[in-house]
């Protein structure tokens, strides 16, 4: 994938760039935490970057896939604990700082695009709920799964618990919040957390992954997730309203005009996303 000048960022502290946007291509763009001193770990304000930037990104015609990652050799070690003090210690703040982590967890299922998470190193707690939100998860022989909040005496909302029950099953889901144990990346694989294990770092695979979209056709890519997501969670007038929405968008797009003509052309068809 050739590289694009786009970058953004998301600024933290002191200016720093906690969380970094890049487009490798076109069609893909990379969402990177950026905080490896403290292996990634989410602040208050970071829930809310991430969740605006997915919602943005959500709603770029051009894109088919964006890939979570983490900096450093790290994906994500979760809430930032240390602040937990100041903005998690009431009972308020505690609603307020689940209602922040469920909009970025729903920002990332809900993306209209095919998300991939590329764990390598620890994904712990909130961590791993990013991963289990995205799409796909891509992992390395460095990548390392955990869920310690019995250990923190916190109960997850439905939104993060939804993801991983979708992602393993209720048995597995129940093995990995009660025990709070690790898995490395082989069991994370064998109960269905990951995708695949690649023999390369988790971001390369992943990246191989979003190029096998490039041919696809963005508003297929949207539709069937929406399709896909409404059969899982069930419908809703909304939600059907949306679904038939989406499928009379992609018949009466140019993208669908363009496929028909590349067919006949015996050609591959060049998709603009609308």
């Amino acid at each position: 994938m050739a590289a694009t000048d786009e970058e953004k960022a998301a600024e933290g502290a002191a200016g720093e760039a906690t969380i970094i946007v890049t487009r490798p291509s076109q069609g893909c763009a990379v969402v990177t935490l950026n905080r490896p001193r403290q292996r990634n770990a989410m602040s208050f304000d970071m829930w809310l970057q991430l969740a605006e930037i997915f919602e943005g990104l959500s709603e770029d015609d051009a894109l088919r896939s964006v890939i979570l990652t983490g900096a450093g050799g790290a994906f994500s070690a979760g809430a930032d604990i240390k602040e937990f003090g100041k903005v998690r210690s009431t009972p308020e703040g505690a609603k307020a700082y689940a209602a922040r982590v469920d909009r970025c967890t729903e920002a990332i299922a809900e993306c209209s695009k095919a998300t991939f998470a590329a764990v390598s190193g620890p994904a712990y707690g909130g961590g791993c709920g990013l991963a289990v939100a995205c799409d796909f998860r891509i992992a390395d022989a460095t990548a390392v799964f955990a869920i310690p909040a019995a250990r923190l005496g916190i109960v997850y909302g439905i939104e993060e618990t939804r993801a991983l029950y979708e992602a393993v099953g209720l048995t597995a889901a129940k093995e990995m919040l009660f025990s709070a144990q690790p898995r490395d990346a082989m069991a994370a694989l064998a109960m269905g957390l990951v995708s695949e294990v690649c023999d390369t770092d988790a971001l390369t695979g992943a990246l191989k992954w979003a190029d096998t979209l490039e041919a696809s056709a963005p508003l297929s890519i949207a539709g069937t997730k929406l399709v896909l997501e409404t059969l899982v969670k069930g419908g809703s007038e909304a939600r059907d309203a949306r679904v038939a929405e989406a499928v009379a968008r992609a018949m009466a797009s140019e993208d669908y005009a363009e496929g028909r003509k590349a067919f006949a052309e015996k050609r591959a068809p060049r998709f603009k996303g609308r």
